[in-house]
């Protein structure tokens, strides 16, 4: 069961959001709230995360593709345009290249084909197994945020909302990204892509996030400065002025 929330107008051009590891829906409220009120905007809880169920794992992408594949089916999407973060990256790239029909544009924030080595993600979660995930708060709010929000209580809700996380959930969510590289499904993906970046960004930095659009035909990139893994959260201005204008291009927008 996926948890998931529409704003906007149910029958407008729809923006389909997938977040990072570690967060839920609400991850997109700053942007949400930026953005035209004629568009149908889609967001949800991967498995493992938020208010959505968590089966067993381990995860692949094609898993949590298919859990969006079947909640495009679901809501009646027969197209849109799909913006996704970090691990929500990596499910955009999955899903617009097994239903290249359905997905007319791609925002890959954060992310790339391939993000890390398959060691580096068994030994965090050895890591979360032994001590859970709360013993990994700081290192991994140092990724996700520039130091100055780290400096503030703004900070703290996504601090808890990390921890709050289901153990089972996160680590079969690790294990999904460990065991993926898209970059051949990637290359030449026909889809328009706007690539998103933080300059600050310690788990996806800029220059991974351009490798990946780099395999992509019509692709173009955007750095948002002074901001770490989750731009969306620290600029949302910034993170939805980039969209927007995104849209526009593709006609989502007047």
């Amino acid at each position: 069961m996926l948890h998931w929330r529409q704003d906007g107008d149910p029958s407008g051009p729809a923006v389909v959001f997938a977040n990072s590891l570690g967060t839920d829906l609400r991850l997109w409220d700053g942007v949400v709230d930026l953005l035209p009120p004629h568009l149908r905007l889609i967001r949800y809880d991967k498995r493992g995360h938020g208010l959505s169920s968590c089966p067993p794992g381990p995860y692949s992408i094609d898993d949590l593709a298919q859990d969006t594949l079947d909640l495009l089916d679901h809501a009646q999407v027969d197209s849109c345009v799909f913006v996704g973060l970090s691990i929500g990256g990596m499910i955009a790239q999955s899903l617009a290249a097994r239903v290249p029909e359905r997905i007319t544009g791609l925002v890959l924030s954060n992310t790339a084909a391939k993000m890390g080595e398959a060691a580096m993600w068994q030994e965090r979660i050895a890591m979360i197994e032994a001590q859970g995930i709360a013993a990994l708060s700081d290192p991994i709010l140092e990724r996700w945020f520039a130091p100055a929000f780290l400096r503030q209580d703004a900070h703290l809700p996504w601090r808890h909302m990390l921890e709050r996380t289901p153990k089972a959930g996160y680590i079969a969510c690790c294990q999904a990204i460990a065991g993926t590289d898209l970059s051949a499904t990637t290359r030449g993906l026909p889809q328009p892509a706007l690539g998103i970046a933080g300059s600050l960004d310690g788990a996806s930095p800029p220059d991974l996030v351009e490798a990946t659009l780099d395999l992509i035909t019509d692709a173009r990139f955007t750095l948002i400065e002074d901001t770490g893994h989750l731009p969306c959260v620290e600029a949302p201005e910034a993170y939805a002025g980039a969209l927007l204008d995104f849209l526009k291009e593709l006609g989502h927008v007047d």
